[in-house]
């Protein structure tokens, strides 16, 4: 009796399908773990303001028919929580309260007061003490590592994982399309053996989240990789180039005796404002030694979404506003297709773009990713051990 070739349906597959499975299969184990955690704790990130808002309701702040405290109102609320403490930034998203870091940047302490009144409503935490989200924020950029060792682990094993992604639907398509491979292609078989079940989740689900995924991750490694963000936007701007964000410098020839920066803060804020409160808003505070220093806001125009936020920089002297050609100075409404797609790569990154549907549908796509390695090792650790055996 003729024994069957097992490797009878490899050797009737294309060389293209063989290299992408065996990519799939290598590449997948190498960078397994580390989108595990990058998806898992990409789920978490997507909803972080609902849950701090769900975990203490106080956060939420009406809208109030007054005006936003200016730059020295926080400044003074700042000393008086803590006089050693030097404000470094306020971060205001609309109708909650806002964030006031006193000290140096991921170091400081986190304050959140009535953007309104200056009333505090979340105590400031000890320094050093443990902070859930700021936890998951360093798990999903660099693994909990060194930003120089972690930050390229996650960046490359991210652009690895589109990869992936690819050869997997390589994989999926079916050498011939009948209604038995549609129904293998597109179905879960909940009816099957455990084997056969999680052959399903691997293949079928990976194929649904696919598109949503390599969004993510497309528009998350803009964040790690310059010339992954400058080839990206050179091919959707049929090849320009991304426009350098240079840093613009206050004229110091303009200085003046008893000119102090907070009250010249004030009076930027009141131009950059003109009387409004319909805004999400993020501003640093110069450091007065720095004579070049400039004053710079960020307005956020729209709830829950970043893709129209605009930055206005001012000098700290003649309060002249500059004309920067950076990507955040650029009004979305009247940019170019190209501008607008970086604009909105953080709104596409978690799937606010779309609002809560969009939310919903990046943390399903997410926890989809982060099942795969772990579905995918399911299917290959068998066929090791029985390979091993024979």
């Amino acid at each position: 009796m003729l024994k069957r070739n097992p490797n009878k349906k490899k050797q009737n597959r294309s060389v293209f399908y063989r290299i992408s499975a065996w990519l799939h299969l290598w590449l997948g184990l190498a960078t397994g773990i580390v989108m595990i955690i990058v998806c898992l704790t990409g789920c978490l990130w997507i909803f972080k303001e609902e849950i701090d808002v769900m975990l203490d309701p106080a956060l939420k702040i009406e809208k109030q028919d007054k005006p936003y405290l200016k730059p020295s109102d926080f400044q003074r609320v700042a000393k008086e929580i803590n006089p050693e403490k030097t404000l470094s930034y306020v971060l205001y998203q609309h109708e909650q309260a806002a964030y006031l870091v006193l000290g140096k940047r991921g170091e400081g302490l986190s304050v959140r007061v009535n953007p309104y009144s200056g009333k505090v409503i979340q105590q400031p935490a000890k320094e050093g003490s443990f902070n859930f989200f700021d936890w998951v924020l360093k798990g999903h950029r660099f693994l909990w590592l060194s930003p120089e060792i972690g930050r390229p682990v996650v960046n490359y094993s991210t652009l690895i994982f589109m990869l992936l992604l690819l050869t997997g639907l390589v994989l999926w398509w079916p050498k011939k399309w009948n209604k038995s491979t549609r129904a293998r292609s597109f179905s879960i078989k909940w009816g099957a053996s455990v084997k056969r079940i999680n052959y399903d989740l691997h293949n079928v689900l990976g194929f649904y989240a696919l598109i949503v995924l390599l969004i993510i991750s497309a528009t998350g490694v803009v964040y790690g990789l310059q010339w992954w963000s400058k080839s990206l936007f050179w091919s959707t701007s049929m090849g320009k180039q991304l426009p350098v964000q240079e840093r613009l410098l206050s004229d110091s020839t303009q200085m003046k005796p008893g000119l102090h920066i907070i009250d010249q803060m004030d009076k930027a804020w009141d131009k950059f404002s003109n009387g409004k409160n319909d805004f999400g808003f993020y501003y640093a505070y110069p450091k007065p030694e720095d004579n070049g220093a400039t004053i710079n806001f960020f307005r956020y125009p729209t709830r829950g979404k970043f893709y129209d936020l605009r930055s206005y920089t001012y000098d700290r002297y003649s309060l002249q506003q500059f004309k920067d050609k950076g990507i955040h100075a650029q009004d979305y409404y009247h940019s170019s297709a190209a501008v607008q797609l970086r604009k909105m790569n953080y709104d596409l990154h978690i799937g606010s773009v779309f609002g809560l549907p969009g939310k919903i549908l990046a943390f399903t796509a997410s926890f989809i990713g982060l099942s795969l390695p772990i579905t995918g090792f399911i299917i290959w650790w068998p066929k090791k051990r029985k390979k091993k055996n024979s």
